[in-house]
């Protein structure tokens, strides 16, 4: 008899126990249920590209204006983050990225020795200059610019601070790198004249009035035609008015 309670009873302390945890489990569900954010708490500001729509068009920066006023102090700060990766000290050791001094207006692929990845190579048989506009365009989406390339940064969207830095990366280096004089058709403005200008809107009407002028001429010649069958009509008039003398 004591034989069988004892078998009773591990069957229930099992039994129990496998109750309490089915408990335990709904009842913390209930309150540690997780929902999702009506609002992130960190925005990271990667805009996506319209899909199937035309990329906006954008101007380069007027480097002969930004350059002389940029913040070489802020630039430092931005290259912040560049320095896990990058050194730019002169003769300094590469890091997982190459040494950058002198790097503006140098050539692509400027460290001796550097492993630099191939889609690096093929871009500098395209570009082999690190000039203004082509370090503009890789600082600011690096994969976009050069595909497959090892650099594994997002990307800098903010154009002042991406000014600011190229100011900081020349005075490192490449401060013989000329600053081109200013250039009007980079200026903020300076894209809505050329998609709307006055000769070609002024180009419509010249066009237009030579078609408005060939289209008078059978016009005319219509109404000239009318006249010719008049005199038909006329003899009539002309004979009924000695009749009536």
């Amino acid at each position: 008899m004591s034989g069988d309670l004892k078998w009773n009873k591990i069957f229930g302390a099992g039994l129990g126990t496998a109750f309490v945890i089915l408990v335990v489990q709904q009842v913390s569900g209930g309150i540690y249920a997780t929902h999702a954010p009506e609002k992130m708490g960190y925005f990271v500001d990667a805009p996506e590209e319209a899909a199937g729509g035309p990329a906006e068009a954008v101007l380069p920066p007027d480097w002969g204006t930004v350059l002389p006023v940029a913040d070489l102090a802020a630039g430092e700060a931005a290259f912040a983050r560049c320095q896990a990766c990058h050194n730019i000290t002169q003769g300094g050791a590469d890091g997982i990225g190459p040494n950058l001094w002198g790097v503006v207006g140098g050539p692509v692929m400027h460290r001796a020795g550097f492993a630099y990845s191939d889609a690096m190579a093929k871009h500098k048989s395209e570009a082999p200059t690190w000039g203004y506009d082509e370090l503009d365009r890789f600082i600011t989406a690096p994969n976009r610019y050069v595909s497959g390339t090892k650099m594994s940064f997002a990307g800098l969207r903010d154009t002042p601070t991406r000014i600011n830095l190229i100011a900081y990366l020349r005075s490192q280096g490449s401060s013989g790198y000329a600053i081109p004089a200013p250039d009007p058709s980079r200026q903020p403005g300076a894209a809505a004249p050329a998609e709307g200008e006055a000769p070609a809107e002024g180009a419509a009407p010249t066009d237009a009035a030579p078609a408005a002028e060939g289209g008078a001429a059978p016009a005319d010649a219509a109404t000239g035609a009318a006249p010719t069958q008049t005199p038909p009509a006329a003899p009539p008039a002309a004979t009924s008015a000695p009749a009536g003398h």
